[in-house]
């Protein structure tokens, strides 16, 4: 069956005066959420302003995701629910952008007519100025890059948050994992200038912003295009010395990169957060040799036995695959083995989707999804039971806590307020007699219970620090995500790397 026709657009010309709005759905990583954030960022640099309402909005744009099996059916599900609105007001638009789209191409528009506009991961940029030619053309545009074209994080932002912030260090992903299709949608890594990273650090923290987490595909490879092993490390040193500053996260590192001096930064630097989300993936070494992970269960257990042994309340998180082509039950029982060991604080469990384009999608034994179900619920009825046994641990502790919006969904019903505690446990608590309590703001409170997903504290509040992105949050105002660098970073190594900035025990 052939696709209706595209409707009949008119060319339309906006006076200055009247501005069109936006809306942004994301769908995936937080690479994703943080790109999203750049999006608006070039729509409101070009004359948008956000819709108050999503579903009267003039541009909807899908930042979308190509890593679950789902992804397909999900973004054409959601274009036909656009449908009767796109027929209704033909001067609407709809851009699809992000990894489905880079694979996709331009399938989307043969599925879908109805789409305005179709970019890929590597021209976020060439966003607004597609939505205007295809305005002008009442035409669909289609631009899909093979590389990179200008670094995200040079690109104008939206930032989501008053007190937290993304900030890319690189792009891309030079591993082969069987499994994965990041690589080939996202390219290859591409790191920043250490300098560039620094000044937008800088810049978050002078607009108020409490906490930062550093973005990357392979996270701690951070310095492989420039020929520096130890970078990653001297990066988290250098950004615990960004006054105001408080809190430092990552993700996600690979347990192949995972280095000795990356642990004792992680231990010297007092704003980095006592926290580690490192992949697993599986248990099973022979299922790893099939991933092409380059790490054994042997090491990564070392791994966390060397964090832990420095950094003794360090939460630590993961990913696992169940049901891999070819995962015979004896694998399966050896990831379970592992996850009784390393005894995380939460894991996010998936089960194994068939991703065309990846070797995993061409190999033999593709598993039933009754077999992989059953492991499933296995798999999470452990990870439950530990995840609560290592919350009922925080009991009767006092953690320091930044407040945050939107993360506690019964808040309103339990007069709780949410926030994060530094190991990024999420922590429910009432204020008691504490009035004034904002976003962005730090609390002290002692836990009371601990459940398998977050920590409750009914005690209130003992300490509270209102701070200048408490006032932001309150006042309204986001950082203002000024561009930082040229494009893309250069070749060769920096004249001043990031190592020379020691100072790593410093107190904030």
């Amino acid at each position: 069956m052939q696709p209706p026709p595209r409707p009949a657009a008119r060319p339309q010309a906006y006076p200055r005066d009247v501005s069109r709005t936006y809306h942004v759905r994301t769908y995936g990583c937080q690479m994703n959420v943080h790109d999203s954030e750049r999006m608006a960022g070039l729509l409101e640099s070009a004359g948008y302003t956000r819709a108050e309402d999503p579903a009267g909005a003039d541009v909807v744009v899908f930042n979308t995701c190509a890593v679950r099996e789902n992804a397909d059916n999900k973004l054409y599900g959601n274009l036909g629910h656009l449908r009767p609105a796109k027929d209704a007001n033909p001067d609407m638009q709809i851009a699809v952008g992000g990894c489905l789209a880079q694979k996709d191409r331009e399938t989307i528009t043969k599925r879908a007519p109805w789409v305005d506009v179709v970019f890929g991961t590597h021209n976020v940029g060439s966003l607004p100025a597609l939505l205007e030619r295809a305005r002008h053309n009442a035409a669909a545009e289609v631009e899909i890059l093979e590389s990179l074209e200008v670094f995200p994080s040079t690109l104008p932002a939206r930032r989501e948050s008053a007190y937290a912030g993304w900030v890319s260090i690189s792009v891309g992903c030079n591993n082969t994992c069987t499994f994965c299709i990041v690589p080939a949608l996202r390219g290859k890594e591409r790191d920043r200038r250490p300098g560039d990273i620094l000044a937008e650090v800088e810049a978050l923290a002078a607009d108020g912003v409490l906490e930062v987490t550093l973005l990357g595909q392979n996270v701690n490879a951070y310095g492989s295009e420039f020929g520096d092993r130890g970078a990653f490390a001297s990066l988290l040193r250098a950004c615990g010395t960004v006054e105001g500053l408080e809190r430092i996260r990552f993700t996600s590192p690979h347990p192949r990169d995972f280095t000795s001096d990356v642990i004792a930064a992680m231990a010297e630097t007092p704003a980095v957060c006592p926290q580690l989300h490192m992949p697993l993936q599986s248990g099973s070494d022979r299922v790893l040799r099939a991933m092409r992970r380059s790490y054994r269960s042997a090491r990564y257990l070392d791994i966390l036995d060397e964090v832990r042994a420095s950094i003794p309340d360090a939460a630590v998180t993961t990913d696992i695959i169940v049901g891999f082509p070819g995962e015979t039950e004896e694998d399966f029982t050896e990831t379970l083995d592992v996850v009784r060991r390393a005894r995380f604080a939460s894991a996010f469990t998936f089960q194994y989707s068939k991703r065309p384009g990846t070797p995993a999608a061409e190999l033999p034994d593709q598993l039933p999804k009754q077999v992989v179900q059953e492991r499933y619920d296995r798999l999470i009825a452990l990870q439950e039971q530990i995840s609560w046994e290592e919350n009922r641990r925080i009991e009767g502790r006092t953690v320091e806590v930044l407040v945050s919006a939107g993360e506690g969904r019964k808040d309103g019903a339990t007069r709780r307020l949410s926030g994060r505690a530094r190991d990024g446990r999420l922590v429910h608590f009432a204020t008691g007699d504490a009035t004034g309590v904002r976003p962005g703001d730090l609390v002290t409170v002692t836990i009371d219970y601990g459940a398998p997903h977050h920590l409750v504290s009914d005690g209130g509040v003992h300490t509270h620090r209102r701070t200048r992105a408490g006032d932001a949050h309150e006042a309204g105002g986001r950082p203002g995500g000024a561009p930082t660098g040229l494009g893309l970073p250069g070749f060769g190594k920096p004249a001043e790397p990031v190592a020379a900035v020691s100072g790593c025990g410093a107190a904030q």
